[in-house]
């Protein structure tokens, strides 16, 4: 009897339901966490910065003020105090002075990664898709190195480039998901090998959540070399993904050599195909990447 009660439908979409709470909870607690030790590490920013402008006398501390706190702080509270966290502390308030603009989304590892941006508009974007996009620090850490901000403002105008800042990127049209260039540097391929077209396909699929990662929000990975059936030849698409936010599929070619018109036709070619035969109703009519090392802009 307890057999048949554990393989019941009934008992497993309680314990679907229990396991559901759980997690949600789990990452209430974590959210929690982060926007108390985010407010109190503020407070303390709030506090130094205060005593500093008491008075001429206290401003000429410097140094001094921050070593002894350092220390005095650790003495009585342990770890958490050394004087590289005790400038962030103060940098974190001379940033953000109202408190409220602070997203309690992040983590205090987050708010170090971004503290060491100047740009304010440039800091203001990663602040903003690392929310978005659920990253994690190390993620945070890839998407700066790689200068993700300039790859997207770039041939943007004044007023694209404050939303951008203000907003993340919002994909919204097709060309919100190009990003020129990409950057495969998680590959680790040294500058004086060379590689083959199948090599380097093998070493994206190898990697596929750093390449996710920056293709950007919402695609969903569907196939390598996916075959295509067309007047009794097979073709085949090096990487197929699904966009979820497009609603369409999305076809990447690659060419380690320059793209030439033939190839530039293929990919029509493939892009006909799946708008007759793979899309579903609803979906919008695919697109098509073909990433090569370099290109040439007027053939394009």
């Amino acid at each position: 009897m307890s057999t048949e009660l554990l393989q019941s439908a009934d008992y497993q979409h309680l314990l679907g339901r229990i396991s559901e709470v759980y997690t949600s909870g789990q990452c209430k607690a974590v959210q929690a966490v982060n926007s108390v030790i985010t407010e109190t590490y503020w407070h303390i920013g709030y506090c130094m910065v205060e005593f500093e402008q008491g008075g001429n006398r206290r401003a000429e501390y410097g140094k001094a003020l921050l070593e002894s706190l350092s220390r005095d702080l650790t003495l009585r509270h342990g770890k958490g105090f050394s004087r590289s966290n005790i400038i962030r502390f103060r940098q974190f308030y001379f940033t953000y002075p109202k408190g409220a603009t602070v997203s309690h989304l992040l983590s205090w590892s987050h708010w170090i990664e971004l503290l060491k941006i100047d740009d304010t508009l440039e800091r203001s974007f990663y602040a903003q898709q690392t929310i978005n996009e659920k990253w994690s620090v190390r993620e945070l850490q890839r998407q700066k190195k790689s200068s993700l901000f300039l790859r997207l403002a770039a041939g943007k105008d004044k007023a694209a480039i404050l939303q951008l800042a203000a907003q993340g990127q919002i994909i919204a049209q097709p060309s919100d998901i190009v990003r020129d260039p990409f950057v495969f540097e998680f590959l680790k391929i040294p500058e004086s090998c060379t590689v083959s077209e199948n090599d380097l396909e093998t070493r994206l699929c190898d990697q596929l959540q750093p390449f996710l990662l920056e293709l950007g929000k919402g695609f969903t990975f569907v196939g390598r070399q996916y075959r295509l059936p067309i007047n009794n030849s097979n073709y085949r698409v090096d990487l197929v993904f699904y966009h979820r936010i497009l609603r369409c599929f999305v076809l990447i070619d690659l060419k380690i050599n320059e793209v030439e018109h033939h190839d530039i036709g293929q990919m029509n070619l493939y892009l006909g195909y799946f708008a007759a035969e793979e899309n579903s109703e609803g979906d919008n009519p695919p697109i098509g990447i073909i990433l090569t090392r370099q290109k040439d802009e007027l053939l394009v």
